[in-house]
């Protein structure tokens, strides 16, 4: 069955940095395009990154664009999440995610607190 296991939360100051990591298992990783999603208290889920399969597109939320970078390894069926200069509001239980066979699948995630 499909698994998505997120890694590299915790506990960083402002301005610090943090690398997620999303290990896929049980579908076609490298015909799927991958997300990172995060929730924070209270809010709503939203889309941070995405990249694409193939062709390794990308495109970011405003809120990150120049301190967030999303990568994948087709060949060890991961994907990355490098996160700079990080603030306070980037605080949230980050989500790894993809669409596959007409279903969403997503990972327990994992918590990112950005905190001084």
């Amino acid at each position: 069955q499909v698994q998505l296991v997120e890694s590299g939360g915790g506990l960083v100051q402002p301005g610090g940095s943090l690398r997620l990591s999303c290990a896929a298992s049980g579908f076609t990783f490298s015909t799927s395009g991958m997300r990172w999603y995060r929730q924070a208290p209270g809010k709503e889920r939203e889309l941070v990154a995405y990249i694409s399969s193939v062709t390794y597109i990308t495109t970011y939320a405003d809120s990150v664009k120049g301190r967030f970078t999303i990568s994948r390894d087709n060949a060890k069926h991961t994907v990355s999440l490098q996160m700079n200069r990080l603030k306070p509001e980037d605080t949230a239980v980050y989500y790894c995610n993809t669409l596959f066979g007409g279903m969403n699948y997503w990972g327990k995630g994992t918590l990112v607190t950005v905190s001084s």
